[in-house]
């Protein structure tokens, strides 16, 4: 019939008579006359900065904590930070809320939820949190790339590298990455036809990045695809007007007009061209050995024609020489002594006479 309650100094006594609660009992010894067992005490530790209990609603609306603890009644569109002794705790969501004063140091940011970014200089730390996973949607920009925010389905701003988070049930926000750098599209496998109806195989490279991050996410759901696209159809125009020996002797030129082509499509889609080439011509066996063939006697008539060139100077060489000879005796038995002393120098020398004149003129010469 009569209980003892003992409350200690990190205490509170929570009293309630049938339910409804009643006032605070602060620390030391009570005495409680309770016959009938109407009273019912509940101590709760200090100790715990947080007032938890299923009838806190009412303990606030009877002011009996207005000097020991603080309320928090957050609405739907406020949110709070708390810091409990220079250290983040925990992130709160709409409901009510109440801890105690003096005991623990406690810090709490009301945060409007409104502004679906959340921005905080210790967002790091925050995030961390399993309260945080609850209420925010977090999400990393990766160096390399530029975000573009949109919130509700409206472009918002696009958002450097870094981590951020938004609030969720406010609004919905999406953060897409672009990747700014360089990326390489390989168009290969191209079955195209020539004008002279030569069917043939080729490879090219197109070489871009994203100059606008906001085009390229909006103009398309997979600019990669779309610009792979356009180069195959490029690739097949440019080609496709053009002879076999036109395009094999103009390579370059066919990779310039097919940038030309798709440049004006990449920049509607936020994206500059770097480069355009193209990389391997494949033509069908027969036509290779055919071309092979045709590469030979080509050859075959050049080498042949330089050989005949070549003989030509020689002989009007030796003509020019002849007609110098004659019209000079001297510069003749000049060069007849040059020959016989070459001779000499060579070895032994016999001479054959035959008839007397070749004799005479042997004999002269010696």
């Amino acid at each position: 019939m009569i209980r003892k309650i003992k409350i200690r100094s990190f205490e509170v006594g929570l009293h309630f008579r049938d339910g409804e609660f009643q006032s605070l009992m602060q620390p030391g010894n009570r005495w409680l006359f309770d016959p009938l067992l109407r009273h019912d005490i509940n101590i709760v530790s200090q100790r715990d900065p947080w007032i938890n209990h299923p009838q806190l609603d009412m303990i606030v609306r009877s002011d009996a904590l207005a000097d020991l603890a603080t309320v928090l009644d957050l609405k739907d569109n406020q949110r709070a930070i708390v810091w409990i002794d220079g250290r983040f705790a925990r992130v709160l969501k709409p409901s009510l809320y109440a801890y105690w004063n003096g005991f623990r140091d406690i810090r709490v940011e009301i945060v409007d939820a409104s502004n679906v970014r959340f921005d905080h200089a210790d967002l790091r730390a925050i995030v961390r949190s399993n309260d945080a996973a609850e209420l925010l949607d977090v999400c990393d920009v990766d160096r390399h790339c530029s975000g573009v925010l949109f919130i509700d389905g409206k472009f918002v701003e696009t958002l450097a590298p870094g981590k951020y988070a938004f609030w969720k049930g406010a609004s919905t926000a999406k953060v897409v990455q672009s990747d700014l750098r360089e990326t390489v599209i390989d168009v290969s496998g191209q079955e195209v036809m020539t004008a002279d109806k030569v069917s043939l195989r080729l490879n090219a490279l197109v070489t871009y990045r994203v100059v606008d991050a906001v085009k390229s996410v909006s103009a398309s759901d997979n600019v990669h695809q779309t610009l792979y696209r356009e180069s195959q159809l490029a690739v097949r125009a440019v080609v496709g007007s053009r002879d076999l020996d036109a395009f094999l002797a103009d390579k370059d030129v066919v990779a310039s007009e097919i940038e030309q082509m798709i440049r004006v499509r990449a920049n509607e889609l936020g994206l500059e061209l770097a480069s355009v080439g193209i990389r391997d011509v494949i033509l069908p066996g027969e036509m290779r050995d055919l071309m092979n063939k045709v590469t030979e006697a080509r050859k075959a008539a050049e080498a042949n024609l330089i050989v005949r060139r070549e003989e030509t100077a020689a002989m009007r060489s030796q003509a020019n020489t002849a007609k110098v000879l004659g019209d000079n005796p001297t510069l003749m038995r000049m060069r007849e002594l040059e020959v016989l002393e070459r001779i000499a120098a060579a070895g032994k020398l016999n001479v054959v006479l035959g008839e007397k004149g070749l004799t005479d003129k042997i004999t002269n010469l010696l």
